[in-house]
């Protein structure tokens, strides 16, 4: 596996990066255990996890996993969703982050995270104190870098410029939603990542496994998958004809390329300008397997077409006026 610069940062990450997110609920530790190892002999480097993944049981397993080669890895984690029943036990205040790393860096077993993410913006809390507290965990030496996840365009620029204007730690990275069923980030916040040097990782590149091929139009899920447990995001996707039109065009490119259709999805991620390191996230050694088979290889031009083809989206103004303006 191939290794990118971390966006401004001097550190490299390998170009898939391993989420946690099933570790301790549909992964048991030992099946987990063994993903990271299968990860980590593959080439893998980075591993992303949050402290609401189990209420904290991923950052356990994490942890554990990790101990004596956690200098190998470029670790981060989150912090911004409810860790409990208490009106403070959630959100992006100063009290919450400072209580919220330390029982992080006690799950995961190590005295630094090298990346400490907003999993979402905080509309209660001023972006000051949010700011300055990631800050001061920088200079303590308790966080290397932060980043923001699920942030809008608006957001970000403007977390982006507070921090210059105070000369404090800024955002070194993004982790949005990203795939061929998902890909509004390209109107507004893939283009400032790129031109601000941010890292981009984006999460859940088989669009929720609907890119795997596995869900059929007219078909029950399985009780098995994110659908069949009553996820109301993949559901509202499964509604989508549009969606399935893309899961064909990635089974075509699949079938005459000899690749799976998870492994052209993700190749098709990580491939994109701007795009650092997918985040990969699996239940079993066997998709972990098979999620490893996206790189070292490249879509031709041909199939690259079909598939920006297949899952085109209208960016709508001021895009399509800017493309008018910059044709005359």
């Amino acid at each position: 596996m191939e290794t990118r610069q971390f966006g401004s940062t001097g550190i490299r990450v390998s170009e898939l990066c391993l989420g946690a997110m099933t570790f301790g609920r549909e992964a048991d530790e030992d099946t987990s255990r063994a993903m990271i190892d299968r990860f980590l002999d593959a080439g893998g480097n980075f591993v992303d996890t949050a402290n609401m993944y189990s209420r904290g049981g991923s950052e356990e397993v994490v942890g554990r996993a990790l101990e004596g080669r956690r200098d190998q890895v470029v670790l981060a984690t989150k912090v911004r969703f409810p860790m409990g029943e208490g009106v403070n036990e959630w959100g992006a205040s100063r009290r919450h982050i400072r209580e919220s790393i330390e029982a992080s860096l006690q799950r995961l077993r190590t005295d630094w995270v090298d990346l400490y993410q907003l999993h979402c913006w905080d509309p209660t809390t001023p972006l000051e104190e949010t700011l300055s507290t990631l800050d001061d965990l920088v200079r303590e030496g308790k966080v290397r870098y932060i980043g923001a996840s699920n942030y809008t365009g608006w957001q970000l620029a403007k977390a982006l410029g507070l921090s210059e204007l105070k000369g404090w730690e800024p955002f070194v990275s993004l982790q949005p939603q990203y795939s061929l069923v998902v890909r509004d980030i390209e109107a507004e916040l893939l283009p400032l990542c790129r031109a601000e040097n941010l890292a981009v990782i984006p999460w859940s590149p088989l669009g929720r496994g609907i890119l795997t091929g596995k869900y059929k139009p007219g078909e029950e899920p399985g009780d098995d998958t994110r659908a069949g447990r009553d996820d109301p995001i993949t559901q509202r996707m499964l509604e989508q004809e549009r969606n399935f039109a893309i899961v064909n065009a990635v089974e075509k490119v699949a079938g005459e390329i000899g690749k799976s259709p998870a492994q052209v999805a993700l190749n098709w991620v990580l491939t994109r300008d701007g795009v650092t390191a997918p985040i990969i996230g699996c239940r079993t050694l066997e998709q972990l397997d098979d999620n490893l088979g996206a790189v070292e290889w490249a879509l031709d031009e041909e199939h690259d077409r079909l598939l920006h083809e297949a899952s085109r989206i209208d960016l709508g103004y001021p895009h399509d006026f800017h493309r008018w303006v910059g044709a005359r």
